[in-house]
């Protein structure tokens, strides 16, 4: 496995979100944590060294996974995790909170939850709007100067927010969604991070499973799968975006690539500052994605990637997206 630098940080280029360990949007039935045990321990294997979870995930339950997982294997992964979408001060899960108070509060519990005297890559999840980033960043500093985390991160955070949060302590990645169907940050976002030695973590590279090439229907989600009220997942949304699918498949077969390692292969030319954290439980899929690490595309097919017909709809419903590029 090729390896990237974010802000310093040596990573995999192909990591491992494990999101969906908590259940979250995981259709087909109830948790398996020996299962996802299990595929975090493939991925290692496979020479995966970067696995990414937060404490909102469970709430925390994925965390306390990876935790158990990494056991004895502590010396081989970056762990990254996230605060500030829960409250410690009483307000609880779903409440954003990235005052300085709730920052050290979180951070002890995902210490503990992960097995760990140190987090390698801290991120804050969503931008506080009711706390200057400035306040949080400083807060994030004094961990760094305690040893409790090694290198800071912003999740889904605008130009001027990053710009600010970098000047007060240097912010070694920013994780953001990126994939064929969702290429916002390429006007914005990448150059400004490349300016300033930022890494970037596109989570969803594979779109919520759609560039998977698996789902050809919505009725296959449980009633309580949030991608069944996502804009690009419903109506006529979703049959427009089959078609990008149907490319991707196409392209794919002619390289002997299934259309996850075809769209993880092209995010991967996009920069060698760029490292996805596809997301699974399952041990076929990891292996399947870990594979796109060796997957070539001639300049004519990346031209034909790089010009698809752009996603439709909202790549979030109205309340998710209030919540990021602030």
């Amino acid at each position: 496995m090729k390896h990237v630098s974010l802000g310093g940080l040596d990573v995999s280029r192909i990591g491992l979100g494990a999101m969906t360990m908590a259940g979250v949007y995981t259709t087909g039935g109830g948790l398996d944590d020996a299962a996802s045990i299990r595929t975090i321990h493939r991925a290692l294997d496979l020479g995966v060294t970067h696995i990414d979870t937060a404490e909102i995930y469970g709430p925390f339950h994925s965390e306390n996974l990876v935790g158990k997982a990494i056991k004895g294997r502590r010396d081989d992964v970056v762990v990254a995790t996230k605060f500030g979408l829960v409250s410690h001060a009483g307000g609880g899960p779903g409440v954003i909170d990235s005052s300085p108070a709730n920052v050290k509060a979180a951070v002890e519990g995902s210490l503990v939850r992960l097995g760990t005297d140190h987090i390698d890559l801290y991120y804050q999840h969503r931008v506080d709007p009711n706390t200057p980033i400035e306040e949080t960043v400083g807060a994030l500093a004094e961990l760094v100067s305690e040893g409790k985390v090694r290198h800071i991160g912003l999740s889904e955070a605008g130009p001027a927010t990053i710009r600010r949060a970098h000047s007060v302590h240097p912010v070694a990645a920013l994780q953001t969604e990126y994939s064929l169907w969702t290429r916002d940050v390429e006007a914005d976002i990448l150059p400004l991070l490349r300016e300033h030695g930022i890494g970037f973590v596109p989570y969803s590279p594979l779109g919520h499973g759609l560039l998977t090439g698996q789902i050809r229907t919505v009725d296959d989600f449980t009633d309580d799968d949030w991608r069944k009220t996502n804009p690009r997942f419903t109506g006529e949304n979703f049959q427009r975006n089959l078609a990008i699918v149907d490319e991707v498949r196409a392209i794919g077969a002619e390289i002997g690539a299934t259309p996850a390692q075809t769209a993880l292969a092209w995010l991967l030319t996009r920069g060698d500052d760029i490292a996805p954290i596809p997301g699974t439980r399952r041990v076929s899929r990891v292996e399947e994605n870990t594979a796109a690490d060796a997957v070539e595309l001639s300049a004519a097919q990346l031209d034909r990637l790089n010009n698809l017909t752009p996603a439709a709809g909202e790549r979030h419903d109205e309340a998710n997206m209030a919540g990021i590029d602030r």
